[in-house]
C-alpha cells in the first residue's frame, strides 16, 4: 500500500520516537532535490541499537504493507539507511552522525516538528 510521504514520514518519526534515540528529526526536502521528499534522521547511542530499531521499524512498516524499496548498511550498522521511495530514513551511530554532518548537509531542508 502506497501511503503520501508526509504521512509516511510522521508515521515513521512516531514509530522510532518510542525509542530512546539521542536525536529525531525530519526534514523536508523537497524543494532541494528529486531524491525522495522526506529525510527522517534517527541517531542512536550505539550500532546494535541501530540494527535492532531498523529492523523493528521495517517488521512493523511490513504490517501495514508499506515495503522498504531499497536498504543498505545492516553489515556494520553505523548508518542504515531505509528508502520508502517517498522516505528515506536514516539510522545512524551517533559518531557516524557527527562525523558525516548530514544535518548539516540538508540544513536549507524545512525541520518539520514531530
Amino acid at each position: 500500500m502506497e501511503k503520501d510521504s508526509y504521512v509516511l514520514a510522521t508515521e515513521i518519526a512516531r514509530i522510532l520516537n518510542r525509542k530512546k534515540l539521542e536525536q529525531l528529526q525530519i526534514i523536508d526536502i523537497r524543494e532541494l532535490t528529486t531524491l525522495t521528499d522526506y529525510f527522517v534522521i534517527a541517531i542512536c547511542s550505539n550500532t546494535r541499537q541501530t540494527q535492532a530499531i531498523a529492523e523493528e521499524l521495517e517488521y512493523l512498516l511490513e504490517e501495514q504493507d508499506c515495503i522498504a524499496h531499497q536498504k543498505e548498511g545492516y553489515n556494520t550498522a553505523t548508518w542504515i539507511l531505509i528508502d520508502y521511495l517517498g522516505v528515506i530514513v536514516h539510522i545512524l551511530y551517533k559518531e557516524d552522525a557527527e562525523f558525516y554532518g548530514i544535518n548539516r548537509l540538508w540544513q536549507d531542508g524545512k525541520l518539520i516538528s514531530l
